[in-house]
């Protein structure tokens, strides 16, 4: 995601929080043709689904995967 918001492809992302506690990303994408509008859909997709598993996964392998 860092790549395409360097490129200019991103214009923000908002991360936030409702009264139960769940969480949500919002991700503001500048207007592009419509197959790239489809790709970016597709490929956030994807990052929020490893976001929701990682999430959900035990702290001690947290820690193990990312230090």
């Amino acid at each position: 995601m860092w790549m395409l918001w360097k490129k200019n492809l991103i214009s923000q992302v908002q991360v936030h929080t409702s009264s139960s506690g769940r969480e949500w990303c919002a991700i503001g994408i500048y207007r592009r043709s419509k197959k790239t509008s489809m790709m970016f859909k597709k490929r956030f997709k994807n990052i929020i689904d490893v976001f929701g598993r990682i999430k959900n996964t035990p702290a001690f392998l947290k820690l193990f995967l990312f230090f």
